[in-house]
């Protein structure tokens, strides 16, 4: 079984989160949904868990930050091309999010834009060459000023 990842999200509006991101692409999991989380799937290996603040605290003791003003983590997924990177992202900014809350990064083999969602976390969205990708950074160190 190929490991997981689920990341989770505290959403203020939790209604709202879910049909931002069935917007963006991600889809609906019932069985791990409920009226205080929503399980969105973006792939087989992707998830991302909202929770209402509410449910969100009964995990941790730590302060639920105000994601419009700071930054604690910064969640990147790829995509197959340069186009579906920025139709990714606008189809967030459309849904009610915000486009490019970070600079576009475009250093010809590697491209890559971000959305903050309604409640400001920043999903960060990046094409790669595949050629680039089996090479390794090192052989392209040059073309983004590292040597």
């Amino acid at each position: 079984m190929s490991k997981m990842i689920f990341v989770n999200l505290p959403v203020t509006d939790l209604p709202r989160s879910v049909a931002f991101y069935e917007a963006v692409g991600a889809t609906k999991n019932p069985m791990f949904s409920d009226d205080t989380a929503a399980c969105l799937v973006f792939s087989d290996t992707i998830h991302a868990m909202l929770l209402t603040h509410e449910k969100f605290a009964s995990f941790t003791d730590r302060a639920i930050p105000d994601a419009h003003k700071t930054a604690q983590v910064l969640i990147c997924v790829s995509e197959d091309s340069r186009d579906a990177v920025d139709a990714v992202v606008d189809r967030a900014a459309k849904a009610g999010g915000q486009a490019d809350p970070n600079a576009t990064q475009d250093y010809g083999f590697m491209y890559g834009r971000s959305y903050a969602d309604p409640d400001g976390h920043i999903w960060e969205v990046m094409w790669m060459d595949p050629e680039a990708a089996a090479q390794g950074p090192e052989a392209f160190a040059s073309q983004v000023g590292g040597g």
